[in-house]
């Protein structure tokens, strides 16, 4: 019996409301904690027989059904127009002591039923669930049609009599439909056999306070007045099977029903006949792929929310975790802690995990967590894609704060080692943190390692040891990182030609100048410089050999010019090149000069005069010409002659041609071109002022003389023609990424990324470490070892890195170990009698790169099964597919030997 007020209300008194009839009904507020299942007897009890449940200890007050005095019989009844209500008393027994089972029958006839509130169902049902896969034989199953409408609602009535120690009870057509009217009947035919009802939930017992307290307030009481309740009946289905109590038959039960919908909401005013007059099984039942057991719902995708819904369906599926929030863990929350959020998390995440866990396929829409979660930390607010590792580190330590058992935490001062015992050390730490932090998030997730600080001058030494909620691996392998850059002569001999090469990831631009001078076949007599292109122009030179390779980002563009090393010193000329482009604005046609292509460099040597800077630039050109098989075919030369002349033209790469006919070079090898053909302007280093023309007969501008002069080129249109501007204007990434592009394959154990993560190095220059002995700050050299191992380890790949100028996503295949992950090696502490073998139960995957991804889970589900959770899509995968380079967070539990 549902929406009873609950002892701390504020207000216990029932709200009168009017049904149609006249006659007032008390409508008990909505509350899902309130929720009262009606199952039968035996079926509560082999799941509290079987489990250590708090619950076990709670009393039940038992009841005997009694004919009513309306009561005729349920046929009578059921056919009998004039009166369609079913009426009986609920009278207390004294004895209730059969509760505790010293009567090994009780239940065996399948006439005892138990009222238990939604929490413990929700536990029993998930034990049934477990007992099932276990019987039969480690395999997975689904829930059977017949068996889906299993949980029903029934709308009954009830009022005390005179005699305080019964209930009266009324269950009519008004109230319920035609079929959960005649299945009542089945239930309560208590002319048949005795009916007796077990209430564990207190509700009754507290309704009976309720009415006392009215009748002192109210010495008028009528007595009719009644209130209208909801049960959600489950496990009694038509079939007689249900009835008979039999342990074997109602193991199945648990797991083979499902309800679609959200369980229903407890109180329900006098309009419930319209509300359900037409309800009917499908409402309350769904199917998606493998669900119907328990825990096999998804989550609905609210709009970029992948990250939230894998993290969540493998916390969901956590051991402990989820047996504590299907418990009663209201009664842990810390409202006034004030590093919480209120409790107000933790009862969001709650209701989410009993949601998920409830009988049925639909999957949720995790709104109201949502909600919650972008109030106390709006970093999650809206609808962008966030990192599934950092709403898990934000949600642990959440849970952890309102859910902790310290309600004042003490002042604690931490020591220093100073010579003693490490075990002495560790354990003083752990006990300071458990003094200040007690919850089911330590108990389950939290362990302890040991820092170890040594000041590189005084060689003093620090130890620590710290809690930890994950461990963030480094993915040792990726050490390298391939990069192309696009090699450009500096004399017209070549076209340019993009070069991959590896170099190291945290290398510095020396590496990648050795590596593209080895990859180019760079000459002895040759340099090259770097340069960062974009919008057509050169925003910068890479000159410093010291600087990092993180400053290079994947999308940029990098040229590498081919210098002469002799006239290193010479002023470096850089061209840059315009040309026509038409557009419509205001519905008329216009033309403007518009930058395009690569910028060319060159050494200013021997070079005094324009006439030089115009040949000097035309050298450069040569190798975009275009090539000349059209001329020869407009010539209609043989095949043979076309070979001969075009391997001619490759031998003498400076040959000018314009339009099919050869100029005659100059001393130079250059064409000779007149002034209106090329004109060539000095312009700033973004080639946007035109300013001084250079001509051909006078003299370099003394703006030459400088380390760079910038030259803005405007080409003719038959230049356009004559030339590849396409292949001048084309220049690749540094890397080309894409969605779901596969970079080549690197691989690495996890066990490599453990011990590169307890690999001792030296702290960073912005992570100085004060030494106490020196009092300055020193960097240290720092050393970590695992110490004390919680039973969840929860590894954190470290795939994706941050810095000023990059961000990049690692696609390094990880081997991690499925059943027999074995830290026995790395574990500092041999003291404990703990297991230190681990089997994989869940992983939050991430698929795609930095700017746009998808997350989903894998996650092991009862009997060996696994299954992935792709937002509201849920289904079995095979166990050869769970290892992939998509895999970013490991949930491991621990192995029990």
């Amino acid at each position: 019996m549902v929406g009873l007020p609950s002892e701390d209300s504020s207000d216990s008194t029932p709200r009168v409301d009017s049904d149609d009839d006249g006659n007032n009904n008390n409508d008990i507020s909505n509350n899902d904690d309130q929720r009262v299942y009606f199952v039968p007897f035996r079926w509560w009890k082999d799941a509290q027989d079987s489990t250590s449940s708090e619950s076990d200890s709670k009393k039940g007050i038992l009841y005997t059904a009694t004919p009513g005095t309306s009561y005729a019989g349920p046929m009578k009844l059921i056919n009998n127009i004039f009166n369609s209500d079913l009426a009986f008393n609920l009278r207390k027994e004294e004895d209730s002591s059969l509760h505790d089972g010293e009567n090994g029958e009780v239940g065996v006839s399948g006439r005892d039923y138990a009222l238990v509130p939604g929490e413990m169902w929700l536990q029993a049902l998930k034990w049934h669930s477990d007992a099932k896969v276990a019987a039969k034989g480690g395999k997975s199953f689904s829930a059977a049609e017949d068996d889906m409408a299993d949980v029903y609602p029934l709308h009954l009535r009830l009022s005390i009599p005179r005699e305080t120690n019964s209930l009266a009870v009324k269950i009519s057509k008004k109230d319920n439909a035609v079929e959960l009217f005649r299945r009542a009947c089945k239930i309560f035919s208590i002319d048949s056999e005795q009916l007796r009802i077990w209430d564990f939930s207190g509700q009754t017992a507290l309704y009976f306070v309720n009415e006392r307290e009215r009748f002192l307030k109210d010495s008028q009481r009528q007595s009719d007045q009644e209130i209208l309740l909801e049960l959600q009946v489950y496990g009694l289905s038509d079939s007689m099977k249900c009835r008979e109590g039999r342990k074997d038959e109602m193991l199945g039960h648990p797991a083979n029903c499902s309800s679609g919908a959200p369980v229903l909401s407890n109180g329900c005013n006098g309009t419930a006949n319209s509300n359900f007059g037409s309800t009917n099984a499908s409402i309350f039942c769904g199917r998606s792929g493998e669900a119907g057991s328990l825990g096999l719902t998804g989550l609905q995708n609210l709009g970029n929310t992948c990250f939230m819904n894998s993290a969540i369906q493998c916390l969901a599926h956590t051991p402990k975790v989820v047996d504590y929030f299907l418990g009663d863990y209201t009664r842990e929350i810390n409202p006034d802690n004030p590093l919480g959020m209120k409790g107000e998390i933790a009862s969001a995440f709650g209701d989410l995990l009993r949601k998920l866990w409830a009988p049925g396929a639909t999957p949720v829409a995790p709104r109201t967590f949502k909600s919650k979660l972008a109030r106390f930390a709006p970093q999650f607010s809206g609808f962008n894609q966030h990192d599934s590792q950092e709403l898990l580190a934000f949600l642990l330590d959440g849970l952890h704060e309102d859910l902790n058992r310290v309600k004042s935490k003490p002042y604690v001062e931490m020591k220093d080692s100073e010579g003693r015992q490490d075990e002495e050390v560790a354990d003083e730490y752990w006990q300071n943190h458990i003094a200040r932090n007690d919850s089911i998030i330590v108990d389950v997730c939290q362990g302890q390692y040991k820092s170890t600080l040594v000041c590189p001058q005084c060689k003093k030494v620090s130890v620590t040891f710290d809690p930890f909620m994950y461990l963030s691996l480094p993915l040792p392998s990726t050490t390298s990182r391939t990069m192309t850059v696009t090699v450009i002569s500096t004399d017209g001999t070549f076209q340019p030609s993009p070069f991959t090469i590896t170099v190291p990831k945290s290398g510095k631009l020396e590496d990648l100048i050795q590596a593209l001078s080895v990859a180019c076949s760079l000459g002895a007599d040759e340099t090259l410089l770097v340069a960062e292109i974009y919008n057509h122009r050169i925003i910068r030179y890479l000159e410093e050999l010291s600087d990092s390779l993180s400053l290079i980002r994947d999308d940029d563009t990098l040229v590498a010019y081919r210098l002469n090393k002799d006239i290193e010193k010479a002023p470096l000329v850089v061209f840059m090149h315009q040309q026509m482009e038409e557009q419509y604005m205001l519905g008329k046609l216009t033309s403007s000069w518009k930058t395009f292509g690569i910028p060319l460099v060159a050494r200013l040597s021997n070079v005094e005069t324009g006439s030089d800077i115009h040949g000097l630039y035309l050298k450069l050109l040569n190798s975009f010409q275009t090539q000349a098989e059209a001329v020869l075919e407009d010539h209609d030369t043989s095949e043979s002659t076309a070979v001969e002349d075009i391997s001619l033209k490759e031998h003498d790469a400076s040959s000018p041609i314009s339009n099919g006919i050869e100029k005659p070079p100059d001393a130079n090898g250059v064409s000779a071109l007149s002034e209106a053909e090329l004109q060539l302007y000095i312009t700033d280093d973004k080639g946007i002022v035109k300013e001084s023309q250079i001509l051909m007969a006078e003299a370099i501008p003394a703006a030459g003389m400088s380390r760079r002069l910038h030259v803005l080129v405007p080409w003719p249109e038959k230049y356009v023609k004559q030339y590849d501007t396409q292949l001048l204007g084309s220049l690749p990434q540094i890397f080309k990424s894409c969605f779901f592009a596969k970079r080549p394959q690197e691989s690495v154990s996890l066990y490599k990324c453990l011990q590169a993560f307890l690999m001792e190095e030296p702290l960073g220059p912005e992570d100085m470490w004060y030494c106490p002995r020196c009092k300055e700050h020193r960097q240290a050299s720092k050393k970590l070892d695992l110490w004390r191992l919680p039973e969840i380890v929860v590894i954190h790949l470290k795939r994706f890195s941050y810095n000023r100028f990059l961000k990049n996503k690692l696609e390094t295949y990880v081997d991690f170990p499925i059943d027999n992950l074995d830290l026995s090696n790395y574990i500092g502490s041999r003291n404990g009698e703990l297991s230190n073998r681990y089997m994989l139960y869940a992983v939050s995957n991430h698929y795609g790169s930095m700017g746009g991804g998808h997350y989903t889970a894998f996650v092991h589900h009862g009997g060996g099964q696994w299954y992935e959770f792709d937002d509201s899509h849920v289904f079995p995968i095979s166990l050869e597919k769970i290892k992939t380079s998509a895999a970013y967070l490991l949930f491991y539990r621990r192995v029990v030997e």
